[in-house]
């Protein structure tokens, strides 16, 4: 029979951590703190597989579960004392989601539940604190009527803030239990009015209640934006977590908190957190009140008049310290911890894997290796590879003038400048509108997560380090300045006003996430420096990884960038991307537009110097390394005028006539020209042009090495061939270019001619190909085009249907079809190595930077792949992570 509920608490549980798929993140790390002997409240978990039937089964339950539940909510009231429900003892409980990936803020969350205008009475005679009882029970008729009931929150805050205003009282903690007693009244009218019937009094009903909000919340839209932005699939679920509550809301005595025990930010080694006397935990994350530092060297760092825990409540630190200590050398990674402090009780209430920024990753990687807690495989396989892209963009200029207009809390690292927009939806309109912008919020809330996502950075005015705005910025890599009390924001107005200065949506700012500076206008920036534990965890990496990483580079600066972040190679050099600039595409139209096959060569001499010195520059600064150059691929037409002003210039600049210049142009067009007239198909109906490329390659290749004492070996890719015909007409004229320079020149170089498989007809007929052909480069962006007969241009309007229904796992431009055009790469790999066992194989198609395509390249057993030269340090990690066999 199938066990849907697992009990933990008093040393033992159930459960342990290897059970995370079952009893979610959070549940499997509560059983293995009790089983580890720590403070833990004691609780039970309902399974991921509850949530399962409950959707498969017209939201119902098992059979079973009701007096599973039943009899664990026994077994929590005989280690507490207490009962639930019952009117001198009663107990309370807490209900929490846990997925098995951690989705901090995504779904709900209910305290204090089993609270009722009788068991509220017990509870303050119980703790004589009759204050305490009824800032509970309010705190649970809120949260429980917005989660379940779904009665919106501001409704009681409305209340709350107007009582407070009529009182002249500033904070909560000002009210006492009398001013409790008079708002509770207040919201349970509220809850009438808004809800069409009273809050729920029976405690079984409460619990229900919750479970079942639980569950929904795993289908409410900012789950599934989270879901979808984090690649979690929609068929995880997540359990739900029943725990006896703790109260940090006791008083001085009492607190609670949130702690790391390394900085999520930088990755130092040391405790580091927030955490508030006499609040529940709530308080915390909401950005409500402001929070304290744990540690005494953080509050002098922060400038804080607030005691730290670490001077306020000495012998909790110390125990929280000890405890840290256990947690991250069992889990030997940095915990996310979660507690409360009881009437100078210490209670753990959770520990995850800490999200943390990319610098911090790497830091807490390299540096666990080097306590000797992991291996260098083990901390090569900790870091996300898309992560690093946080590490590869520019940061603030030190030297740079900046007009800092406020300072907050320095909550996610990276600077960004955009103009200043105030809510999510206009967050992603200017991001389809391809503007930058700042979301400029009082606090985020999960409903922000597309605004957020939208945005290149966040500023708050309210919250803390651990605040929501900061945890979820962390986690997308995006620059956060939280806290920034002194901005005044006008939501209705549109503007945020500091110091004097008024600012409005649609103005420039620029934050600085890592020193917490709001600056007004557009700051210069800084190239990263990729040193230190970056380079040791490269380091590290490429001394595992058995495929090569190379670049896809046209001009100068991307070779030397990709060089910068460890490229061994071009494996793409797109030459028409050499022909727009200057003179060049005056000389290049005149080709187009020439009578004869002499009138072309004319234009293509013209073409040829400039052809020659790019590739002089690119094999310098490849400096021996491999350099594969694709011959002219796209159609003719895209090079020739389409405006009545661009065909007037092309008139004045080659003296063609406009009559001849529009008819060669409607000669040329095409109905679908990705299927035309283009890549090798332009060298065999116009040979003189590969002629001029090759010529130019070979010419440079000699000047190259004779200028850097490095040998030089071009790679000449012929683009879309089909047959082997094709391939073989035009490496025959490239072959003769190569002897006609030699001659002329009297150097030997080596060279490799080979072609890109992209079309289907080319990976099945791979064997022939690779008679002649001494390379194959899988330009994986046209074979998912013509193997799936889907156009990427047009695709957005419609795949988003297809992921969302699982029509396709994901974006097959993004993440290469293992099934479909996986399988042709496999093929054609097969029969290439078949017919030319030493044939050399790539990927330059955008899957080269990948990681799950990068690990399919991995298992094929290709060569090498290439990518943009940002994503080659990503590449590189992802390489050796498949090396290593990391699962995606």
């Amino acid at each position: 029979m199938t066990k849907w509920v697992y009990s933990f608490g008093d040393g033992k549980a159930e459960g342990e951590a290897s059970m995370r798929n079952l009893l979610g993140g959070k549940g499997a790390n509560l059983a293995e703190m009790s089983n580890l002997g720590l403070p833990v409240p004691p609780g039970f978990t309902i399974t991921t597989e509850v949530c399962t039937y409950y959707y498969q089964h017209g939201e119902t339950y098992p059979a079973e579960l009701r007096d599973e539940v039943g009899a664990a909510l026994e077994k929590v009231g005989a280690l507490t004392g207490r009962r639930f429900g019952d009117a001198d003892k009663p107990l309370l409980v807490s209900v929490r989601s846990g997925a098995r990936a951690s989705m901090p803020g995504m779904m709900d969350t209910v305290l204090n539940l089993g609270l009722n205008d009788e068991t509220v009475e017990a509870m303050a005679k119980d703790a004589d604190d009759e204050r305490f009882a009824y800032d509970s029970y309010r705190r649970f008729i809120t949260m429980y009527s917005n989660v379940v009931l779904g009665v919106e929150h501001h409704a009681f805050e409305e209340a709350l803030e107007h009582y407070k205003d009529g009182k002249g009282l500033n904070l909560d903690t000002d009210l006492k239990a009398d001013d409790w007693k008079h708002l509770i009244g207040v919201y349970k009218k509220i809850v009438r009015d808004e809800h069409g019937s009273d809050f729920p009094q029976k405690p079984e009903d409460q619990l229900w209640g919750a479970i079942g909000a639980v569950f929904d919340s795993w289908m409410i839209p900012r789950a599934k934006k989270y879901r979808e932005l984090n690649s979690i699939p929609e068929s995880w679920g997540t359990a739900v977590n029943v725990q006896a509550m703790v109260f940090g809301n006791m008083g001085d005595t009492s607190a609670t908190g949130v702690a790391f025990t390394r900085n999520p930010s930088t990755g130092e080694s040391a405790l580091y957190g927030e955490f508030l006397i006499n609040a529940q935990g709530e308080d915390v994350v909401a950005g409500i009140r402001t929070p304290q530092d744990i540690t005494e060297k953080a509050r002098i760092e922060a400038k804080s008049e607030k005691p730290s825990m670490e001077k306020a409540m000495p012998d909790s630190f110390e125990e929280l310290t000890r405890i840290y200590g256990i947690l991250e050398k069992h889990y030997r990674d940095m915990q996310d911890m979660e507690f409360t402090i009881e009437r100078g009780k210490l209670w753990m209430l959770q520990t995850r894997n800490g999200k943390r920024t990319a610098k911090a990753a790497l830091r807490i990687a390299v540096e666990l290796a080097g306590e000797g807690l992991i291996s260098k495989d083990e901390a090569i396989k900790r870091i996300e590879p898309g992560a690093l892209d946080q590490l590869l963009h520019p940061t603030i200029d030190p030297n740079a003038e900046r007009k800092v207009i406020a300072t907050g809390l320095p909550a996610s690292p990276g600077a960004a400048v955009g103009e200043i927009v105030f809510n999510s939806e206009a967050a992603e309109a200017a991001r389809k509108a391809e503007r930058r912008c700042i979301l400029v919020r009082i606090e985020t809330s999960p409903e922000d997560i597309h605004g957020m996502h939208a945005a290149e950075g966040i500023l708050t005015t309210r919250g803390g380090m651990t605040s929501h705005a900061a945890v979820v910025a962390r986690g997308m890599g995006k620059p956060c300045v939280s806290g920034v009390g002194s901005i005044r924001i006008d939501y209705k107005a549109q503007t945020m006003t500091v110091g004097g200065v008024t600012l409005k949506a649609g103005d420039v700012i620029t934050i600085d996430g890592s020193t917490g500076q709001v600056i007004q206008g557009e700051v210069k920036m800084l190239q990263p420096e990729l040193s230190g534990d970056f380079a040791a965890l490269m380091e590290w990496a490429d001394a595992v990884r058995t495929m090569k990483v190379r670049t896809n580079a046209d001009t100068p600066a991307d070779a030397r960038a990709a060089r910068k972040f460890g490229a061994e190679g071009i494996g793409l050099c797109r030459t028409e991307h050499m022909f727009f600039e200057g003179d060049r595409i005056v000389a290049v139209r005149e080709m187009i537009l020439a009578d004869d096959a002499e009138g072309r060569r004319a234009a293509l001499a013209k073409l040829l110097p400039y052809q020659r010195q790019d590739f002089v520059e690119l094999f310098t600064i490849m400096s021996g390394l491999p350099v594969t150059i694709r011959l002219l691929d796209p159609p003719l037409h895209e090079f020739l005028p389409h405006t009545d002003e661009e065909v007037q210039e092309v008139v004045s600049a080659t003296g063609v006539s406009e009559d001849k210049i529009r008819h060669r142009t409607r000669e040329l067009s095409e109905h679908n020209p990705m299927l035309g007239f283009r890549g090798c198909r332009l060298a065999i109906a116009f040979p003189e042009i590969a002629e001029m490329q090759a010529r130019a390659i070979f010419e440079a290749a000699v000047q190259a090495a004779k200028d850097t004492g490095a040998s030089v070996t071009p790679e000449v890719m012929v683009p879309l061939v089909f047959t082997r015909m094709e391939f073989d007409i035009v490496k025959a004229r490239i072959d003769a270019m190569a002897k006609a320079v030699t001659e002329e020149t009297g150097a030997s170089f080596e060279y490799q001619v080979g072609t890109m498989i992209e079309l289907p007809r080319a990976a099945l007929k791979a064997g022939e190909i690779a008679e002649t052909a001494e390379f194959f480069s899988f330009g994986t962006n046209d074979l998912t085009q013509t193997a799936l007969g889907i156009s990427r241009d047009d695709a957005a309007t419609f795949l988003g249907p297809y992921t969302q229904k699982g029509i396709l796992a994901v974006d097959p431009f993004v993440s290469i079809d293992r099934e479909g055009v996986g399988e042709l790469v496999k093929i054609a790999t097969e029969r290439g190595r078949a017919q030319r066992a030493d044939i050399k194989l790539g990927i330059c198609g955008e899957h080269g930077g990948d990681p799950a395509s990068i690990g399919f390249c991995q298992e094929v057993g290709l060569d090498y792949v290439s990518c943009s030269p940002f994503r080659v340090p990503i590449a590189r990690l992802a390489a050796a992570q498949s090396a290593l066999g990391k699962s995606d």
